[in-house]
């Protein structure tokens, strides 16, 4: 049985006048100890498909209408909200996107880190004090007597997306997803954390949820990516098989993106066109055709089904299997 089972999972919002399907019937799972990113553009529900995993969506407007997210067996769309209050922090943690807004400013790091220890595993004050400034040492933070006392505005964004790790940490739970946790860092923070993120992440056995709008930031991080648009899983693949032989064209315009060194340099990036179709609109059709390159008529529509082009690498495609072969054709001749 996996770890996390999320089936057909939607979630719209609601108007005056019209539907916002941010998710419409996503499927996928972790395994436990497993390491998996869901990587798309802004606005394509990443985020909300997350808060929905832990029952923090807004409502109104907001409204997990349909599917199951179950953890461990146990459907949690199925769990009152004290029941569900247990597993978060406790079993399934999660490292927000901007922590400057997720951590709060007039209450010290001391505090912050040590209310869910208290109140999830039942430590004492000084167990709890104590267990703090052990993971501010784990994640890297120097002199964390000092630091345990000082307020988020006395940090760098660095060291403040360290501090939401180690809050993630702290009740050692099962499941940590981590929502664009280096959105706001330069390059080179970035790598740090996601490096102290996987090495944190695989000594204690915990599975990872890696939300993302950057490919080139999950290339060697995870095993296995789900790629997302449109409030909808379009291709799902081993993190080998997606970055070779992708068969959406979606995917081809997300790797085509990014900036390569292998690549000539006076060359420019082959950029997406057009812009993403309005949630609330949907196109009958494949939601990508108005942008693909590999359009045919039937794209305008029908929407795909999903098809398996090798085992384990979907894709929801009507041009999927022509795509792949396109791509592994240029691998074979690499």
């Amino acid at each position: 049985m996996p770890l996390l089972e999320i089936e057909d999972l939607k979630t719209y919002f609601y108007s005056d006048d019209a539907v916002v399907k941010a998710v419409d019937g996503i499927t996928y799972d972790i395994e436990e100890g497993e390491t998996v990113a869901l990587v798309g553009e802004s606005g394509c529900g990443k985020s909300v498909s997350s808060l929905s995993i832990l029952g923090l969506i807004p409502s109104p407007p907001g409204r997990i209408v349909d599917g199951e997210v179950k953890f461990r067996g146990t459907d949690l769309l199925q769990l009152s909200a004290s029941e569900m209050r247990r597993y978060r922090s406790r079993r399934i943690a999660m490292v927000f996107q901007e922590p400057m807004s997720s951590l709060n400013p007039v209450i010290n790091i001391e505090t912050q880190l040590t209310e869910g220890m208290m109140t999830q595993l039942s430590l004492t004050k000084r167990q709890a004090g104590d267990r703090a400034l052990e993971l501010l040492e784990t994640v890297g933070i120097s002199d964390p007597e000092r630091r345990l006392k000082q307020f988020p505005h006395e940090f760098s964004g660095g060291m403040r997306q360290r501090v939401m790790i180690a809050i993630a940490l702290s009740c050692e739970p099962d499941l940590i997803i981590a929502d664009e946790p280096t959105t706001s860092l330069d390059v080179t923070i970035q790598a740090q954390i996601l490096d102290l993120m996987q090495t944190l992440t695989r000594e204690r056995g915990m599975a990872l949820l890696l939300i993302t709008h950057n490919l080139g930031v999950v290339a060697r991080y995870v095993e296995r990516i789900n790629i997302m648009y449109a409030g909808r899983i379009i291709e799902h693949g081993a993190s080998t098989d997606i970055f070779e032989k992708p068969s959406h064209p979606y995917t081809v315009g997300l790797l085509n993106s990014i900036p390569r060194i292998d690549r000539d340099t006076r060359s420019s990036l082959d950029p997406i066109p057009g812009q993403p179709p309005d949630l609330a609109r949907l196109p009958a059709g494949c939601h990508f055709a108005e942008r693909c390159r590999n359009a045919i008529d039937k794209c305008e529509r029908e929407y795909p089904t999903t098809v398996e082009v090798e085992p384990k690498h979907t894709s929801a495609c009507w041009v999927a299997e022509a795509v792949y072969n396109d791509n592994a054709l240029q691998l074979s001749h690499a």
